[in-house]
């Protein structure tokens, strides 16, 4: 008796399968692929220049690669992410993106988030929780509004 083995295949998007969806602030946010079991999320966003985002806390680890533009934190403005950039955010790091106004152009940044953002009011209260299934269903949502596409073509693992 022989046995067959089969590997699982690869799944390939590319850029253009996947739509960018406007944040309401003229930056924009890509989904490329959530585990709603473990709990990770992987987006890309391109910020415009000027943006900031809301002071947060990771309940899990980040990993970020800058493809283009610059961007940091307000807590560590030293510390400048610029395309080639690599930066690991630890499980409860609270910080703020900004982007600097003096950019030119979109500042392109591909996140891997464990866990949720827990956004943070200024007495460190949490005004909101983004996990893989919150932003699978805003994904969703903006794609149908901007570009009829009810169902993008996000990768989707323990569904």
């Amino acid at each position: 008796m022989s046995i067959v083995l089969t590997e699982p295949p690869t799944v390939h998007r590319g850029e253009d399968e996947l739509p960018f969806v406007n944040l309401g602030d003229g930056s924009l946010l890509q989904v490329l692929q959530v585990d709603l079991g473990a709990g990770i999320w992987i987006i890309r966003n391109r910020f415009v220049p000027g943006t900031s985002v809301q002071r947060h806390r990771h309940t899990g680890p980040v990993y970020a690669f800058t493809q283009s533009g610059s961007w940091h934190y307000l807590e560590s403005p030293d510390s400048v992410n610029t395309a080639g950039s690599y930066l690991y955010e630890p499980a409860g790091s609270v910080h703020t993106l900004t982007v600097p106004a003096s950019n030119e152009g979109l500042t392109d940044v591909w996140f891997t988030i464990h866990g949720a953002n827990l956004n943070l009011r200024d007495d460190d209260s949490v005004e909101m929780v983004i996990d893989a299934q919150t932003v699978l269903d805003f994904y969703r949502a903006l794609c149908e509004a901007e570009h009829g596409l009810a169902d993008p073509p996000v990768i989707v693992l323990g569904a």
